[in-house]
């Protein structure tokens, strides 16, 4: 195995157990320390995340880390999301969110376009990345299409990264030569 591809594993595994810990305590509202590592093994287990002999070890330090980044913080001896750990977790939660798809197309397509200005290139650069995973297109650099319902994700999404001056959400019903649109997926040729 590279060492490209070990270092790739290694992030995913701390990203998993990160959105495990932060998970763990939001269902829980509070959670002692003690309850986190007990809590968050039997997560993995459910996930199918093979165990190692040294997991509890790897979970203390993760909720160590979530508490020096302000994820997460004690109050009365007891472990609480702050609200910069609930964002954290919502954007883990949203990079594995897919998009449902309905049997059949109502024949309108999703649009949205955003106006981020440079100084918040990042907050742009997210968003790009966050629609690619969810499944849509882009048309421009700008304006990207999709063609079943995703308002209450995207509403989700604005929130999330406030930038809600800053998309717009389009529902549009004729669209000029969406022809490789539709094949790209899998539509009816004519609706």
């Amino acid at each position: 195995m590279g060492r490209l591809e070990e270092k790739s594993r290694k992030r995913l595994r701390k990203k998993n157990l990160q959105k495990i810990i932060l998970g763990t305590i939001k269902v829980a509202g509070v959670l002692s320390a003690g309850l986190v590592a007990p809590n968050a093994l039997k997560a993995m287990a459910q996930l199918g995340i093979l165990p190692h002999s040294r997991q509890k070890e790897s979970i203390n330090s993760s909720r160590a880390r979530l508490v020096n980044n302000g994820l997460l913080s004690y109050r009365n001896n007891m472990l609480n999301l702050t609200p910069k750990g609930e964002s954290v977790l919502r954007r883990l939660e949203l990079q594995d969110f897919k998009l449902k798809k309905p049997k059949h197309w109502d024949g309108k397509w999703r649009a949205l376009i955003f106006d981020i200005p440079e100084k918040r290139k990042a907050t742009r650069e997210r968003v790009r990345e966050i629609l690619t995973m969810m499944g849509f297109v882009r048309l421009q650099d700008s304006v990207w299409i999709y063609p079943y319902d995703c308002e209450n994700i995207i509403t989700l999404f604005k929130v999330d990264l406030k930038i809600g001056k800053d998309v717009l959400y389009m529902i549009v019903e004729v669209l000029e030569y969406d022809t490789r649109l539709r094949e790209h997926f899998e539509l009816p040729k004519d609706k």
